[in-house]
């Protein structure tokens, strides 16, 4: 072995970026006999544990070669491990360095700590403690520091502080440690009073406190505190866009957004994910394809972050077709979030049969699915009525895939049964499952029984959702509305008084609709505005040349006991027929309009959509709170698929209850 091999592999080793690269090194290692020599095997494994992608299985496979790992190597393993998705093999190889008599150190405990913390587990992190004390490194900073972080992640505030005080002299990371662990266990004064101690602050000081405060939806404290920081930095920029994001504050994200902008800083990873998560919980196509266009410029579009913020935005914004783009076109590499994503809009638009499809391409090449992958394939099935293909997938999921069941799994597949019309198999299928069914699984169900007029079901299933959730007002809206459709208007009275007894307010529906890069909202009883007149103005236009056309509204699915009128009236109202007579009053006619909506389409409205994609020559793309309808020339996408069905049972109870055989009609 001489010292050009050794430099020369030393060189190679600093240079390498893959881990195909490091298998050809440390090939060449072993015919020289070089791997062998401890500095050279030890950043073998350093690169392997720590630094490049997909390699801590190779970086265990050099670790267990090694005849006597040295405490380095120790080290570096355990803390690539901490760092992984399963954070207890860290934890076995720390037991397995106790076990080889191998004394740990300062970092040891810093990287099996950090371990314990990304498990959560307090109970492993009390028996580190332990060690850590019998080592006589409680005060060691670094080590100090590590216990703070990792009671703050186990939500033990006390042990936190305790951990703190024991340090003797803290410095600026340990105390920064200890104010987010303040905001962790939700104690925002304690968090500031630390904050105004603290006996010098840095850049990463002031990002803590913002932090601190997005996460605990302060968005005015957080406002201030960015105004007073003596320098922002990108984190500081991030931190607030992606706050104002995350709490549903779409122009104050976008705003700060254009503002880094014009200040000159270069927009990050960060702050575009979060910027674009915005968009997409906004519907804001217009303002999304402008930043898509600033990731470009940036460099930033082949991120695999950026790129699945950018799919994920066009998909909930009602573009299948630039998601498709983003996906097929931008990213060159795809993790399995970018698949589940794009198989996940897919079934949000109702592509089912496309869904699966790239399901299968995805197993072909070789990435493996997931237990969030199978729950976006089962919607799926769900929202495009493919009953006997979301029942192979479940069975497949343990059977063929080894991937345990979730609660949500299995409310997909009650959801498949249930928009089926398969009640009593939906039912069946809760009595029998292995795990306890919650209140989401029993309220799809009860969804199930209000789309398919289902009267005594419904009840049976609201006794089981008032021992698990008694203040939820969907479950008495939708009992309410199932009642109504039925006629029972003693019933509807009597759910209602009991909702009013208990203070239980039913939530309010809106609509919302991006004109000229501004997001407009609209509640069917609320003042607009400037804009109120124009929008009844042009709605009124519309529903007459409607009409004219044949339209007849469905009063049926107004769910009071009132004269005709007025259930016309009422219909006539809701939120997103305003926001549709607002784009087409000011949109271009060759404009998509696209409409956000917090509640599901009602089948009236949904009559509407159709209709005016037929009569005015427009696509209208509904994202309501189940899915996606795209209303093109008279047809939606959904194919009817529910909203038949609905119809169906609307029509069903409306003349049961008036004693007509629905013979004459069906």
């Amino acid at each position: 072995m001489s010292i050009n091999h050794h430099l020369q592999c030393v060189s190679l080793l600093r240079d390498c970026k893959t881990l195909s690269h490091l298998k050809q090194i440390h090939a060449r290692a072993s015919k020289t006999g070089l791997d062998a020599d401890p500095l050279v095997a030890g950043k073998l494994l350093l690169l392997a544990a720590t630094t490049l992608a997909d390699a801590l299985d190779y970086a265990r496979l050099l670790f267990f070669r090694t005849p006597s790992p040295d405490p380095f190597m120790y080290n570096t393993l355990i803390r690539g491990l901490s760092e992984s998705d399963h954070p207890h093999h860290s934890l076995l190889t720390y037991s397995q360095m106790r076990r080889d008599s191998v004394p740990p150190d300062s970092f040891s405990f810093a990287f099996v700590l950090k371990a314990a913390a990304n498990r959560k587990s307090l109970s492993v992190g009390w028996q580190l403690h332990t060690h850590v004390i019998h080592h006589g490194l409680e005060s060691h900073l670094f080590v100090g520091t590590t216990l703070v972080s990792m009671y703050a992640e186990c939500g033990c505030l006390a042990s936190a502080r305790k951990a703190f005080d024991d340090i003797p002299q803290p410095n600026v990371v340990a105390w920064n440690a200890i104010v987010t662990a303040c905001f962790r266990a939700d104690d925002v004064k304690g968090a500031e009073r630390l904050f105004e101690r603290m006996p010098w602050k840095n850049s990463a000081s002031w990002n803590v406190m913002l932090a601190g405060y997005t996460g605990a939806g302060e968005l005015g404290s957080a406002r201030s505190l960015f105004l007073a920081m003596p320098n922002k930095d990108a984190v500081s920029w991030s931190t607030m866009i992606t706050g104002f994001a995350s709490n549903g504050l779409f122009d104050d994200a976008l705003s700060f957004f254009r503002e880094l902008l014009r200040e000159g800083c270069r927009p990050n990873e960060t702050s575009l994910t979060g910027v674009l998560s915005a968009c997409a919980q906004a519907g804001a196509f217009e303002s999304g394809k402008i930043l898509h266009a600033h990731a470009e410029k940036a460099g930033l579009s082949s991120i695999i972050s950026v790129g699945n913020a950018l799919l994920d935005m066009y998909a909930r914004c009602g573009s299948i077709l630039m998601a498709s783009r983003v996906f097929d076109w931008e990213m060159e590499k795809k993790s399995i979030v970018s698949w589940t994503s794009m198989i996940a809009a897919l079934a949000m638009h109702g592509y089912g049969e496309e869904a699966i499809q790239l399901f299968h391409k995805m197993e072909e090449h070789g990435t493996k699915p997931d237990g969030i992958t199978f729950i976006s394939v089962l919607y799926a099935c769900s929202h495009s009525g493919l009953i006997e293909q979301g029942h192979k997938f479940f069975q497949e999921m343990e059977n063929t895939y080894g991937i345990e069941r979730s609660i949500e799994h299995y409310g997909c597949m009650v959801d498949l049964y249930g928009r089926a019309g398969l009640l009593h198999k939906a039912y069946e299928f809760i009595t029998n499952m292995p795990i306890k069914p919650n209140a989401i699984i029993w309220r799809t169900l009860l969804g199930a029984c209000s789309i398919h007029g289902n009267v005594r079901l419904a009840e049976h299933v609201r006794e089981k959702l008032s021992e698990l959730d008694p203040s939820d007002s969907g479950d008495y809206v939708l009992l309410s509305n199932i009642y109504a459709v039925a006629g029972k208007w003693k019933d509807v009275a009597s759910v209602r008084r009991s909702m009013i007894v208990q203070r239980i307010q039913k939530t309010p529906g809106w609509s919302s609709i991006e004109v000229d890069k501004v997001v407009h909202t609209f509640v069917a009883s609320d003042d607009i505005s400037d804009v109120k007149e124009e929008v009844h103005k042009k709605l009124t236009e519309v529903m007459a040349r409607l009409k004219m056309e044949g339209y007849i509204p469905e009063i049926m699915s107004v769910l009071h006991d009132v004269e005709e009128e007025e259930k016309e009236d009422a219909i006539l109202r809701h939120s997103e027929k305003l926001a549709v007579a607002f784009g087409l009053a000011r949109m271009p006619g060759e404009s998509v309009i696209r409409i956000v909506k917090n509640l599901r389409i009602c089948p009236d409205c949904h009559t509407v959509m159709k209709l005016i994609s037929k009569v005015y020559k427009r696509e209208i793309v509904v994202r309501d709170r189940s899915r996606f309808h795209s209303f093109r020339e008279g047809s939606c996408s959904c194919r009817d698929y529910c909203t038949h069905a609905s119809v169906v049972a609307l029509f069903r109870g409306y003349v049961e209850a008036y004693g007509i055989s629905l013979k004459r009609f069906l």
